[in-house]
C-alpha cells in the first residue's frame, strides 16, 4: 500500500473541491481508500479519488455530508473596474495575486492560503494579460505567478513586473511544474527569484510566502 500513488488530503481536497476535514470523512466513511504515514498522516490512494470524481461526472448522487463549502477566492477584480476593487492605498489586510491557469493549483493554493493565512485576501487570474492588468490595480504584497501561461508567458510577464517602478514593491514568487533543467530557457527572468516546484508546492510554497509577505510588511512599516 505505501508503494501506491498517493496524494495527500490537502490535495486530494482541493481535486474534489471539499475541506479537509470532509476528506477525513470520507476516508472514515470508506467512500476513499487511504492509509497512515509513520507520522500519522494521512495518504490517499489516487486510483480512490479518480473513481469518486468518475463517479460524480457519471451522475452518481454525492455521498450524504460529503461535499462542504469549498474554499472560494475572492470575486475576481476586474481590470478596467477600479472603483469596484480595493485600491492598495484602501486595503488594510495583506494581499497575494496568484496567476496560475491550472485549476487544481488554483485550488491547492486557495486551501492553503485558507489554512495557513486566513488574513490574506487572495486574488487569481487565470491567464498573463489579465494578470497584469489585476497586477496594476491591486498593487498586490506577493504575486505568485507560474512560468507557463496563456496569453502572455509567466517569463515575459515577470520580467515586466520586475522593470516597472509600479511594481518594485511587490514580492515575485514562481511556481511552476518544469524541472530545473528545463528551466533554462527563462533563466533571464528567474534570477533571484524564489521558484516553487508544483510537485512540492503544499510543503514549499507556506514558508516562501510567510518569508515574502513579512518582508512586504516590513517594507510598508517602513515607508
Amino acid at each position: 500500500m505505501p508503494n501506491s500513488k498517493t496524494y495527500t488530503t490537502l490535495e486530494a481536497a482541493a481535486l474534489i473541491g471539499v475541506a479537509v476535514r470532509s476528506v477525513q470523512q470520507m476516508v472514515d466513511r470508506g467512500e476513499l481508500q487511504a492509509w497512515k504515514t509513520a507520522g500519522g498522516h494521512r495518504r490517499i490512494l489516487q486510483e480512490s479519488v479518480h473513481a469518486w470524481l468518475e463517479s460524480r461526472r457519471s451522475g452518481g448522487p454525492a455521498p450524504a455530508a460529503t461535499v462542504s463549502s469549498p474554499v472560494s477566492a475572492p470575486a475576481p477584480v476586474p481590470a478596467d473596474g477600479a472603483s469596484r476593487g480595493v485600491t492598495a492605498a484602501q486595503r488594510t489586510r495583506p494581499c497575494v495575486l496568484l496567476i496560475e491557469d491550472s485549476n487544481h493549483f488554483q485550488n491547492l493554493v486557495r486551501l492553503l492560503v485558507a489554512q495557513k493565512f486566513p488574513e490574506v485576501e487572495l486574488h487569481v487570474a487565470e491567464e498573463g494579460i489579465a494578470g497584469l492588468a489585476m497586477a496594476g490595480q491591486l498593487q498586490p504584497d506577493v504575486l505568485l505567478v507560474d512560468i507557463l501561461l496563456p496569453g502572455i508567458d509567466g517569463a515575459t510577464l515577470i520580467t515586466s513586473l520586475r522593470t516597472h517602478p509600479q511594481f518594485q514593491r511587490s514580492r515575485l514568487l514562481v511556481v511552476t511544474s518544469l524541472n530545473p533543467e528545463d528551466r533554462a530557457p527563462f533563466e533571464f527572468a528567474l534570477h533571484g527569484v524564489p521558484v516553487v516546484h508544483k510537485p512540492h508546492l503544499v510543503t514549499a510554497l507556506p514558508p516562501l510566502l510567510a518569508q515574502a509577505l513579512a518582508e512586504a510588511r516590513a517594507e510598508s512599516v517602513a515607508a
